[in-house]
């Protein structure tokens, strides 16, 4: 128990769960986009499910550490650039979450149309959503995963920081997809967002680094910015009211 003395350990474990709860943010708001679709009453339980699996498949890509470590060496070489497993990971994940996030927008668009008309809001199936929850699971934990292996070599602190981050999530996830279902602009910021997350993760696989800090900013200020002009357009709604 001497380890619940040890600063060291507790510096490591409070930045590693920093780090999983703010990488993790992308999975939110994808999660949260992809359960909307969803009937109401299965939506807790698909964000419940998505996020278990994201903390399932985050350690059991930390307990394959060897297996991380061949997928950073290079695999093939095209014109030039070489290529590794995780770079076509990260190529493969950023076309689907462009793609995704793309259509999610033109549908968002397509479906307000057909609601104005009288038409009826297509659902998801339960397990289609999931099966996309999975796939954007293994992208988002495989970056996280190797980030937090160059930190800290220490097993169990890694696998707590991802149970404790996964609990926060879990804790906020419901807010967080009450929040952009009740604010339209606010999911259309999201999913463009989510495009400029996959821009990166193919610039990634390019071995082209774009800052994290950069991505989180912007969706911070970004999202800032709106929140005020959602304030703004109440108060004129509540004055107009008057």
């Amino acid at each position: 128990m001497d380890f619940l003395y040890n600063p060291d350990i507790w510096a490591a474990f409070l930045t590693l769960a920093g780090l999983e709860i703010v990488l993790g943010v992308d999975n939110i708001i994808f999660l949260s986009i992809s359960a909307s679709k969803l009937p109401l009453e299965q939506q807790p339980r698909a964000r419940t499910i998505g996020l278990a699996g994201a903390m399932l498949t985050r350690i059991a890509l930390l307990l394959s550490l060897a297996f991380l470590a061949r997928l950073t060496a290079p695999w093939v070489t095209i014109l030039g650039q070489e290529l590794s497993g995780r770079d076509f990971i990260l190529l493969i994940g950023g076309l689907f979450l462009m793609g995704k996030s793309t259509l999610e927008i033109h549908e968002q668009l397509e479906g307000a149309e057909a609601t104005a008309a009288g038409g009826t809001p297509r659902t998801a199936s339960f397990f289609g959503v999931i099966t996309q929850i999975m796939i954007l699971d293994i992208v988002f934990s495989l970056d996280s995963v190797i980030t937090a292996v160059g930190m800290t070599q220490n097993i169990p602190v890694m696998v707590a920081a991802i149970v404790a981050a996964v609990v926060v999530m879990m804790f906020f996830a419901g807010t967080v997809a009450r929040f952009v279902d009740e604010h339209p602009t606010i999911r259309t910021l999201a999913l463009a967002f989510l495009i400029l997350i996959g821009m990166s993760l193919v610039a990634e696989s390019f071995d082209f680094h774009v800052p994290k800090g950069y991505i989180y900013f912007a969706m911070a200020f970004s999202g800032a910015v709106e929140i005020v002009n959602l304030q703004m357009h109440k108060r004129r709604r509540k004055a107009a009211g008057k």
